[in-house]
């Protein structure tokens, strides 16, 4: 009896010290908030996701939803620091402390989730793999593409999900590897690749900067999910708390009606619970995150819903021209469907 009791007093020791200990919760908050600054890994350039304008000024969804989060900390849309990120740095840089959070045309996959000391939060944009051809060179869809040589951006789902698709429609090809998308497009331009693959969003990105840009055809196709979302690290799920409800609730605006020219309005005569609770006429959910109670108020005022965001940086009126396809609300045939706040 006394021998079994040791044991387990022996056993239950043995795991107190090998059991790793979590990060304790609440310390990237604190960290931001004692900087008073939030530092946002981004594209190193992509149009209608994050590029900085001929003053310097980085524009895009990605950026855009960066100074939002800034907003629901600081009220702030300027107090934010981005840190452009190539494919293959971006998660070394998230998980070495260097940004705080990822919003960086960054695909949700199972093995990124949960190898690499991260977490993916919840998509905020749906895409695909997609391949771009010269338009008259006679190509209607990737399996007309055997022996092509494609140029690929190293460190993303796009070189597997090529190499997958060839591979199972036994055709050849010959990748030719870059750090950057301006690269990419600068040898597809040049002739050194047949091909762009890439996904189908920042290939539009990409042919609406390019020098001729009708000379250019995106291929119909799709051949991958991919469902971009913000990054942060493991063991902190006061912040991830606070990522994936912000990343909701600009969805959950748009789907209210919430706008930036109505919020104060709504705010004010809304008789709808749900509403009410969203703009912090009730508090609960902001004490529950442990920020402004009117923080979505201030977030839409300065930033706008969803829609807003994304009608700014690509939709029809833009250079880019992506209608909204899978990235509209749920009640529209889409894909985005807000959890309930409440």
């Amino acid at each position: 009896m006394f021998k079994r009791a040791m044991l387990a007093t022996l056993a239950a020791a043995a795991a107190l010290f090998t059991t790793p200990e979590p990060a304790r919760a609440g310390a990237t908050l604190d960290a931001i908030k004692a900087r008073g600054q939030l530092v946002c890994g981004i594209h190193t350039g992509i149009a209608g996701f994050a590029l900085p304008d001929t003053q310097g000024v980085w524009r895009g969804l990605d950026a855009d939803l960066c100074r939002g989060l800034a907003v629901a900390l600081f009220n702030d849309p300027n107090k934010v620091r981005f840190q452009p990120l190539s494919s293959s740095t971006r998660f070394t840089a998230l998980g070495s402390g260097e940004v705080d959070v990822l919003f960086r045309t960054s695909t949700h996959t199972l093995m990124r989730d949960v190898t690499l000391g991260l977490r993916a939060i919840t998509p905020y944009f749906y895409d695909g793999h997609g391949f771009m051809v010269r338009a008259n060179g006679g190509i209607t869809k990737a399996s007309e593409m055997g022996g092509a040589t494609i140029c690929l951006i190293t460190g993303t789902t796009n070189e597997l999900v090529t190499a997958d698709y060839f591979r199972t429609h036994n055709l050849t090809f010959t990748p030719i590897l870059f750090e950057r998308t301006d690269q990419a497009i600068a040898a597809l331009q040049a002739g050194r690749c047949d091909s762009f693959g890439t996904d189908a969003s920042q290939l539009a990105a990409s042919r609406s900067s390019m020098q001729n840009p009708a000379e250019w055809t995106i291929l119909e196709e799709r051949f991958s999910k991919e469902p971009y979302g913000p990054y942060v690290r493991r063991g902190d799920d006061e912040w991830f708390d606070l990522v994936r409800w912000y990343v909701n609730a600009l969805m959950e605006a748009e789907e209210r009606g919430v706008t930036s020219a109505n919020v104060e309005q709504m705010r004010k005569e809304s008789t709808n619970p749900d509403t009410r609770r969203l703009l912090g006429v009730s508090p609960e959910l902001g004490q529950a995150l442990k920020v402004d109670p009117l923080w979505v108020v201030n977030v839409i005022k300065a930033m706008g819903n969803y829609a807003e965001i994304y009608d700014r940086h690509m939709g029809p009126d833009t250079p880019i021209g992506l209608a909204r396809g899978p990235n509209e609300l749920w009640t529209r045939g889409g894909l985005l469907y807000p959890l309930p706040m409440r």
